[in-house]
């Protein structure tokens, strides 16, 4: 039977790696957004606003997917409103496919914040799991929108009959313009920033995350988990972790990603100073450097997520994920991750996106 994938979020870090990934191996592939875009080569655009019924009602007419991918979420100012937004988004998807019967799997994507708590009490004194983080760790007593769509997919695959995946990820790096959550591209910029104004590399986090162990997740692991777990049997209806399967200190990766750029590096002085404040200012600057060298991007805004960045690198412990459910199961990928950033790096150079 042939694979038709929905790829909810397709112009986002995991949707588009994920969608080339699926291309690549033969499926058909529609990507899902709200303003589509046509520079992944063989995937089939599909703008409609995930929380509008009629525009998913009329943009997906005529698809039957057998395999739908959710990458996608929406940020909002309270907690609440995530999880009133993000589960609706969920439901409707899921609601508008469920009459053509065609569905066979359903992946969620989630993150950490299942362990560390929402945004409101991210890594918060009270809510801080035992490390590394396991999958049956139990949710916590608090509101979280990743568990209200978890709930969403479960609830209609009872309702529908098809299998499901959860997927949680540390922090993705991977190439993508305008994502909401994009760490490897907000430190290339800041490091461009750097080294045109001479200003050290400053690391900006916490002192348990610069001496503390920590993992990530390269968007290219993510989206062979993803297509993983949506084909292997023993795969479906569990939830993993994925990370690229090493483990680093900050206090040695900065380093290495100061080096790349060829920077000073200054690195915890027992001080946090939050990115988000570091480049603040620097719109302007951006856009004198981007004229300068030709890039295609002079918006900062659109390539740096700084409230991001921060968040990850501010918390008070250090994070890393056991990845056991995944290998016992047969999920061998590895990616290193100071590799992962490099070759981030080249891209964006390549991309004209940074000098």
């Amino acid at each position: 039977m042939s694979k038709i994938a929905l790829v909810v979020g397709a112009s986002g870090i995991t949707g588009s790696n994920l969608a080339e990934k699926l291309i690549s191996q033969g499926w058909t592939t529609y990507g899902l957004s709200r303003n589509p875009k046509n520079d992944t080569i063989g995937l089939l655009p599909v703008g409609a606003d995930l929380l509008d019924l009629n525009s998913l009602n009329t943009a997906l007419a005529d698809i039957s997917p057998t395999h739908v991918f959710i990458t996608t979420w929406m940020r909002n100012d309270t907690e609440a409103e995530n999880i009133r937004v993000n589960a609706e988004m969920v439901r409707n998807i899921l609601d508008v496919l469920s009459p053509k019967k065609s569905v066979q799997h359903v992946a969620l994507v989630t993150g950490l914040k299942h362990y560390l708590g929402p945004f409101e009490a991210y890594a918060a004194e009270g809510f801080l799991p035992e490390t590394p983080l396991r999958e049956e760790h139990p949710r916590l007593n608090i509101e979280n929108f990743y568990y209200a769509q978890e709930d969403e997919v479960y609830a209609a695959a009872a309702r529908d009959n098809f299998t499901w995946s959860i997927h949680r990820p540390h922090t993705v790096i991977g190439h993508a313009v305008g994502n909401q959550m994009n760490m490897g591209t907000t430190l290339a910029v800041y490091a461009s920033i750097c080294k045109a104004t001479g200003r050290p590399f400053q690391w900006p986090g916490s002192e348990a995350q610069w001496n503390g162990l920590s993992d990530m997740t390269d968007a290219r692991v993510l989206a062979e988990h993803l297509i993983w777990a949506a084909t292997t049997e023993a795969a479906k209806n569990e939830a993993f972790n994925i990370v690229n399967g090493d483990f680093f200190r900050w206090s040695w990766l900065w380093k290495q990603l100061a080096a790349y750029f060829d920077i000073a590096v200054a690195g915890y002085d027992g001080t946090i100073h939050p990115l988000e404040t570091e480049i603040a200012n620097d719109g302007l600057l951006w856009k004198e450097i981007a004229e300068r060298y030709q890039l295609v991007e002079k918006d900062l805004s659109r390539l740096a997520s700084a409230w991001h960045t921060d968040l990850d690198l501010g918390r008070p412990i250090e994070v890393m994920t056991d990845m056991s459910k995944s290998r016992k199961l047969g999920f061998t990928v590895f990616q290193k991750t100071n590799e992962s950033f490099y070759e981030l790096f080249d891209q964006l150079r390549a991309k004209k996106l940074i000098p």
